[in-house]
C-alpha cells in the first residue's frame, strides 16, 4: 500500500499515471486555494451528485483563517464537510477504489489524509414490481441494480437492531461491492464464516455478470443445471428469509438476491401463495406443483403410452394416436419441444409491440400448417403444450429450464429401453438430487431425509399463526419464531 504523498501535485501525478486523471474525461479534479492552500477535490462525473459536491465546495470556499494560523486549516475543512458520511484514507489505493465507487476525495496540501465524502447517485431506475414475480395482490417495490436501494428495501420491513450487511468488494478489476447480509441471533455463524471465505478467496479480475457468476464461485456449480441457491427481486421475499435465519448475498448492479442455503423445494414457492387465504394459498400450489410435475414427466409417459399399447387401459385408450404419420413420434417431439425453446428465446430478444404478431405466427402460422402438412400429429402439439406451460408455472426460471434438460433425456431414454428407460431413468434422476448439497444442505429435504411436519408445510400453505418454528435446515440459533395462540 502506498502512502499519501504530503503534496497536493504529486497525488495528481501518481493518479495521472495509474487511473487515468486527465485522459478519462470523466475523471476530473477540481483545483482551488483555500486561505493560500492548494486543496484539490477528485470525482468521476456521472457517478455523483452534483447537488452535494456544490454544497460542499460553497462551504469550504467560504472558511476565512487569519495568515498567522493555518495549522488548523484540514480539521476545519472536516469540520466544514456538512454530510454524514465522511472518512479519512492514507494511502492512493483507497483514494482510487473510493473515487472509481463513487466518492469524491478531498486533499488539502501538507496533510497525509484524504478525505472521501460519500455522495455517490448511480444511474439506475426505481423500485417497481418483478416482471418475474408478479402478485395480484401485495408490494410492487423490487430489488434494483442499487445495492445501497437493494438493503434499504430490506431494512423497511425488518427494523431489527440484529441485522446485519458486512460489505465486501470482489474482483481485481472490477471490485464489485457485496454485501452479506443476515440476522446476527438467527443465521447460523458457520453457514455466513463459509460465504465470506468463499469470497474472499474469488480471485478474477472482474465479475461484470454480477450475481450468476458469484454464484458459480461459491458453490462450485459446475455443470450441475440444478439451482443451488435462490435468486429473488422482491424485499418482501428477502425479508421472509432473512427471519428465517437464511443468509442472504447482495451484488451492486445486480437486481437479484441470492438466498442461501436453499434445497429443492424453495424453488417451487411464489410469493401469491402467501397473500392469498390459507385455502386459496394452498391450491395455488397444489395447481402449480402439478403444473411442475407434468412439466418433467408428462411428455415421456405420454410417448411410452404411445409407443406401447399394451400398457395403455382400455379406460385409457385415448392417449394413443388416432392417425399414422411418416415422421417418428420421437422426432416430432424433439422438433416442438425444441421449438418451444425458440419460440421462447425469440420472446426475449422481440421488442413489446412485435411480441404479440409473433405469437400469432408461432401459433397459426406454424402450428396449423405444421399439422396440415403431416409434421405433426394434433396430440404431440397438445402434449408438449401442456408441458410447455408447466414449465411457465414453475416459480424458478433456473428450476424450469433444468426439469427442460430432464424431460428431454427421459424422452431419448424411452425411445431406446422403452419402459425400462423411463423407470431407469426417474431412479436415477431421484438419486441424482438426492445426492446434491447446498452449503451442505440436503437438496431435497424434508423429502430426504424425511420430515413430516416440514413436509406438510411444503404441501400446503398453512395459516401463519401455526408457523411456530423456524425450519430446522438452517440451522438457525433461534428456532422459536412465535409462541403458541393463548400463551
Amino acid at each position: 500500500m502506498q502512502s499519501i504523498p504530503l503534496k497536493a501535485g504529486q497525488l495528481d501525478e501518481i493518479l495521472t499515471s495509474r487511473a487515468g486523471l486527465g485522459e478519462s474525461f470523466d475523471f476530473m479534479v477540481r483545483k482551488f486555494i483555500i486561505a493560500g492552500t492548494p486543496v484539490h477535490l477528485y470525482a468521476v462525473n456521472g457517478l455523483c451528485d452534483t447537488l452535494f459536491i456544490m454544497q460542499i465546495l460553497e462551504e469550504i470556499v467560504e472558511i476565512e483563517i487569519p495568515k498567522n494560523d493555518r495549522t488548523n486549516l484540514s480539521s476545519i475543512i472536516h469540520n466544514r464537510l456538512v454530510h454524514q458520511s465522511v472518512e479519512t484514507v492514507d494511502t492512493v489505493e483507497d483514494v482510487i477504489r473510493q473515487v472509481f465507487s463513487g466518492l469524491i476525495a478531498i486533499k488539502v496540501e501538507g496533510d497525509r489524509h484524504v478525505y472521501v465524502v460519500d455522495v455517490r447517485s448511480y444511474p439506475g431506475r426505481q423500485p417497481e414490481e418483478p416482471d418475474t414475480e408478479k402478485v395480484v395482490r401485495g408490494s410492487r417495490d423490487g430489488f434494483v441494480e442499487n445495492i445501497i436501494v437493494n438493503t434499504a428495501l430490506t431494512r423497511r420491513r425488518i427494523r431489527d437492531e440484529k441485522i446485519r450487511f458486512d460489505m465486501m468488494e470482489v474482483g481485481q478489476r472490477s471490485k464489485a461491492d457485496v454485501a452479506v447480509g443476515y440476522i446476527k441471533d438467527l443465521a447460523n455463524q458457520d453457514l455466513i464464516d463459509t460465504i465470506k471465505k468463499e469470497l474472499e478467496a474469488i480471485d478474477v479480475d472482474g465479475l461484470t455478470m454480477t450475481d450468476k457468476s458469484l454464484e458459480e464461485y461459491i458453490v462450485k456449480q459446475g455443470f450441475n443445471p440444478y439451482p443451488l441457491v435462490r435468486f429473488t427481486e422482491r424485499a418482501d421475499i428477502a425479508a421472509t428469509h432473512l427471519l428465517e435465519g437464511h443468509v442472504l448475498i447482495y451484488v451492486d448492479t445486480s437486481p437479484s438476491v441470492m438466498i442461501t442455503p436453499t434445497t429443492y423445494f424453495h424453488h417451487v414457492q411464489h410469493a401469491e401463495e402467501f397473500r392469498q387465504s390459507p385455502a386459496v394459498g394452498t391450491f395455488i400450489r397444489w395447481i402449480r406443483l402439478m403444473g411442475i410435475v407434468a412439466s418433467l414427466i408428462l411428455l415421456p409417459l405420454w410417448y411410452l403410452l404411445a409407443i406401447d399399447p399394451d400398457l395403455r387401459p382400455e379406460s385409457m385408450a385415448f392417449l394413443g394416436m388416432e392417425e399414422d404419420t411418416n415422421v417418428p413420434l420421437i422426432l416430432q417431439l424433439l422438433i416442438a419441444d425444441i421449438g418451444i425453446e425458440f419460440l421462447r428465446i425469440a420472446a426475449i430478444h422481440t421488442p413489446t409491440p412485435l411480441s404479440t404478431a409473433m405469437g400469432l405466427i408461432a401459433a397459426v402460422l406454424i402450428g396449423q400448417i405444421a399439422i396440415d402438412v403431416g409434421l405433426f400429429v394434433p396430440e404431440v402439439i397438445l402434449y408438449v403444450a401442456i408441458a410447455a406451460i408447466g414449465t411457465f408455472a414453475t416459480p424458478s426460471y433456473e428450476l424450469s429450464v433444468a426439469n427442460k434438460m430432464v424431460r428431454l433425456s427421459l424422452l431419448f431414454l424411452v425411445w431406446l429401453f422403452h419402459i425400462d428407460g423411463l423407470v431407469v431413468g426417474l431412479t436415477i434422476y431421484i438419486l441424482y438430487l438426492i445426492n446434491i448439497k447446498s452449503f451442505s444442505t440436503p437438496y431435497l429435504w424434508p423429502l430426504v431425509p424425511f420430515r413430516p411436519k416440514a413436509m406438510l408445510r411444503i404441501l400446503m400453505r398453512l395459516p401463519m399463526t401455526s408457523a411456530l418454528l423456524r425450519p430446522m435446515i438452517v440451522k438457525t440459533k433461534d428456532r422459536v419464531r412465535q409462541k403458541p395462540t393463548g400463551e
